[in-house]
């Protein structure tokens, strides 16, 4: 007798092979049998018309944080997500000494955008190295996590406040190859660092004052376990890009590794550079490097207030300045004040077709209610002022809580991405998921690709696209025996409904420690996530993992860190 059985779907098996008919039956936390099943199981799930697939990997995720409270990582789960890689960037929560804790809060805040309220209330600080916080995390953990350690918090970790002054003495370059080693040790994935990211005091990150004599000898590290080293590069300058591809391509070749960076747009202006960044990758892969870009599959969108700063500022500096430093009374009143509020209007000009395209998404007083759901353009047209001076007076009305969504920003040219997503060296992935809580919902980024690119474009196959997300994506990280359904293979399993999978609207939910609000979307046509063998998810019964990821007592069931082997 079987635990589980899915009965009568389409097995689309991450292969890449056609679908196929057949029953998927599950002993433990593993894939038993695949074909015609006769026998009976405790627990039966009716697939007829749907797809099971292999259950989807997320390669860059922000999640670290949030599994402090939450073990499903909602609502990645309920996409079919079953393996999140947070840890990018060159942060993550550990190994972290008590006196840096706040320290690394800033970044997470600036970097990140996640709130300093989240941290200090909903987490427990309990935990300093590596394999503490793994221990930490397992408790009420509902997904698989494949995490990275950073860059910056293991210089921080070994070279105190000269983390952020200067580059390392070889001593203090053995000592974090040493720490490398250990977090290695108990799980993490890889390491990530990152060339372009500021802390709180708009301050290079740890990871970026290091050389690359630092550099190589923690690749040679990553040599020894085979693990992934992740970038992000100056992915704003093509020809800076091509040069951290090309030190990446020499570590991988040099130390046997994988490596990726991220991210990668396709905007109007860009398409040339993005060209030019493939041609390198090809010729890299032809000498026998892995450096693969993660690209991710949904335009880019931008949600924004003033009561919080948004990196969409990040290049003015006065505005960024003032939202990042000021407290509110501060903000209201710098951009209350005639003379400000001409200067400042002076300094985003340049950007005058973004303004007036900039929709009002809510606000809180009833007097601006009528001016929701419609552009700059319109609501500077009825006030008689310019779309930024429309932008900053409701901001100002609404005490900062004016909310503005800058939709469609780039990415957005499907027929250019989409021949990156099928690109066989392009790595999907750049959810960003668990971060940027306020500026955009990346979750569903799945849904989008089979919903956009597979059912309403037909530009690639189902097939092809379960592949990218499962198995070339395990493959890719040295994920051991997830990936793909096959007998023996760990029961990480989607079940969706090819014709009706898709994201749904962003929905601004107040859900994070300490009322904090969020940008999330709902699945829209899945219908099981399996996790280990366990049901995790069900449109029928939610989270399932509120109580465990499995059922209390069935240890062979629970979910797992995984790494690779």
């Amino acid at each position: 007798m079987y635990d589980l059985i899915i009965r009568n779907g389409t097995v689309v098996d991450g292969s890449g092979l056609p679908g196929y008919q057949a029953d998927v039956a599950v002993k433990g936390n593993r894939i038993a049998k695949i074909g015609k099943i006769a026998e009976t199981a405790d627990k039966e799930v009716d697939a007829s018309g749907k797809v099971v697939a292999p259950g989807f990997i997320d390669p860059h995720t922000h999640f670290d944080a949030q599994l402090l409270w939450d073990g499903a990582a909602k609502p990645a789960l309920s996409h079919g997500v079953t393996t999140i890689v947070p840890g990018n960037c060159s942060l993550s929560l550990a190994p972290l000494k008590a006196d840096h804790r706040m320290r690394l809060v800033g970044m997470f805040n600036q970097i990140e955008e996640m709130p300093y309220k989240a941290f200090r209330e909903g987490v427990v600080w309990d935990w300093e190295t590596f394999s503490e916080y793994i221990t930490r995390i397992r408790k009420g953990l509902a997904i698989n996590v494949a995490p990275l350690v950073g860059h910056s918090v293991i210089r921080l970790w070994v070279m105190n406040d000269a983390a952020t002054e200067r580059t390392a003495t070889d001593g203090e370059i053995a000592q974090m190859q040493d720490v490398l080693r250990e977090c290695l040790n108990a799980g993490a994935a890889g390491l990530s660092t990152s060339y372009v990211d500021m802390d709180e005091t708009l301050q290079p990150v740890p990871s970026r004052y290091a050389d690359a004599r630092e550099v190589d000898a923690l690749a040679a590290v990553l040599g020894e376990y085979g693990r992934m080293l992740q970038i992000v590069p100056e992915f704003y300058d093509p020809d800076l890009t091509i040069a951290r591809l090309d030190q990446l391509a020499e570590l991988s070749i040099k130390y046997q590794i994988p490596t990726t960076f991220s991210p990668l747009f396709v905007n109007a202006d860009n398409v040339d550079a993005v060209d030019r960044v493939m041609k390198r990758v090809d010729e890299q892969f032809a000498r026998g490097a892995r450096v693969w870009p993660q690209v991710q599959t949904r335009p880019i969108d931008i949600s924004f207030s003033f009561a919080v700063p948004s990196l969409l500022f990040i290049r003015y500096s006065n505005w960024y300045r003032i939202m990042r430093f000021g407290t509110p009374v501060e903000i209201k009143a710098h951009f209350a004040d005639p003379e400000n509020r001409k200067a400042r209007a002076a300094e985003v000009a340049d950007a005058k077709g973004l303004w007036e395209k900039l929709v009002l998404r809510q606000v809180k007083t009833e007097a601006n209610q009528k001016y929701v759901g419609q552009t700059l353009a319109g609501i500077a047209a009825d006030r008689g002022v310019t779309p930024v001076e429309a932008m900053i007076d409701i901001s100002v009305e609404e005490d900062l809580e004016a909310h503005f969504l800058a939709a469609d920003m780039g990415h957005n040219d499907d027929e250019k991405v989409v021949s990156l997503l099928k690109h066989p060296r392009v790595h999907i992935g750049a959810s960003d998921g668990g971060a940027h809580i306020l500026s955009f919902s990346t979750y569903g980024d799945t849904g989008y690709l089979f919903a956009h690119f597979v059912r309403d474009l037909k530009t690639m196959r189902l097939e092809d696209a379960v592949k990218k997300i499962t198995s070339d994506t395990a493959s890719i990280w040295g994920i051991p025996e997830r990936g793909l359904l096959q007998s023996g293979y760990i029961a990480d399993i989607a079940v969706f409904d090819p014709q009706t999978v898709n994201r749904g609207v962003e929905k601004f939910v107040q859900d994070v420690p300490g009322d904090g609000s969020r940008y999330v979307r709902e699945s829209h046509g899945v219908d099981t996530v399996i996790v280990s063998g366990g049901i995790a998810w069900s449109a029928k019964g939610g989270y399932q993992e509120a109580r465990g990821a499995v059922l209390p007592g069935e240890t062979s069931r629970q979910p797992e860190l995984v790494a690779a082997e």
